[in-house]
């Protein structure tokens, strides 16, 4: 039997996840009083279970009664009770955005407290968690179907998980460079299809621009050099404990060279590692819009 705990921060994607896993076949439970945590356990693996695939979801509502609940599975691992954790985060930032829409209060913010103080406070209670989870999963910058994607590979396709996740984000440096990149490369240096007329009103999201950018061999020399300098480093932050990557690659306006760049860098590391990858373009669409 496979038996994951489903917990992280309040935001952070809890209840998208189990829903996603009981859609692939598992037993889903929520919420469950920590005093039924072990008598939950015994009933599903006792040998009347037909249960195969479990979830059990834990959050921090409770406060006192999650490390309760921790002390149990604690315990049930000590007595050979196997199972995974399965953590889903987001940032501070991310986390205070998704409140503020749903004008929800945090289960952790005292009344008349801030949001932020809510977070902060949950962080600190889950840290250890986070900590010894199999899986972390950060969730702040990922679309509904990557997640679906993360949590197939983890759960469905059974494939060797790391929980780092690479973003690759085009950007025009005239708009600011992204704030949470790691990362950031500069490629001003290649010639601009901006001044040729027949390309300007194009982005690097089609073929003739990404023909023209390529055209150079400086592009090549440059991907060459940041793609063997990743295979590097992704696996020393993957060693470190490190979850997310965003590598930051900017032109300009973020329409065409760094556009291509970014295409071409995502092609290049896609399926070349046990690690999540995703590629947006900041603002390919912004003077197209405007």
């Amino acid at each position: 039997m496979r038996f994951v705990v489903v917990t992280g921060m309040s935001g952070g994607g809890k209840s998208t996840a189990l829903k996603m896993l009981e859609d692939a076949g598992f037993y889903c439970v929520d919420n469950l009083p920590v005093s039924l945590v072990g008598m939950f356990v015994e009933m599903i693996s006792s040998p009347a279970s037909e249960a195969s695939k479990v979830a059990l979801g834990l959050d921090v509502r409770s406060g006192q009664s999650f490390c309760k609940a921790e002390e149990i599975l604690d315990r049930l691992r000590e007595n050979g009770f196997v199972y995974e954790v399965l953590f889903l985060d987001a940032s501070e930032r991310v986390l205070l955005k998704r409140y503020k829409e749903t004008r929800r209060r945090h289960p952790l913010s005292l009344s008349g407290e801030r949001i932020e103080t809510g977070i902060r406070r949950e962080k600190e209670i889950l840290r250890r968690t986070r900590e010894k989870a199999e899986y972390v999963i950060d969730t702040s910058n990922l679309l509904t179907r990557e997640l679906k994607e993360e949590l197939e590979r983890i759960f469905i396709r059974n494939e060797e998980y790391n929980s780092l996740m690479v973003n690759i984000v085009s950007f025009g440096f005239k708009y600011g460079i992204p704030a949470d990149a790691d990362l950031v490369f500069d490629v001003r240096f290649l010639p601009n299809p901006f001044y040729i007329e027949e390309l300007k009103h194009h982005t690097g999201n089609e073929k003739d621009v990404q023909d023209f950018v390529m055209s150079y061999p400086e592009s090549h020399a440059f991907l060459e050099k940041l793609t063997e300098m990743l295979q590097f480093l992704i696996p020393n932050y993957i060693r470190e404990g490190k979850y997310q990557l965003v590598i930051g690659i900017g032109c300009t306006g973020g329409r065409h060279r760094s556009v291509t760049l970014a295409n071409m860098l995502y092609r290049q590391m896609k399926d070349k590692g046990n690690y999540g990858l995703k590629l947006s373009h900041r603002d390919v669409d912004i003077q197209r819009n405007n």
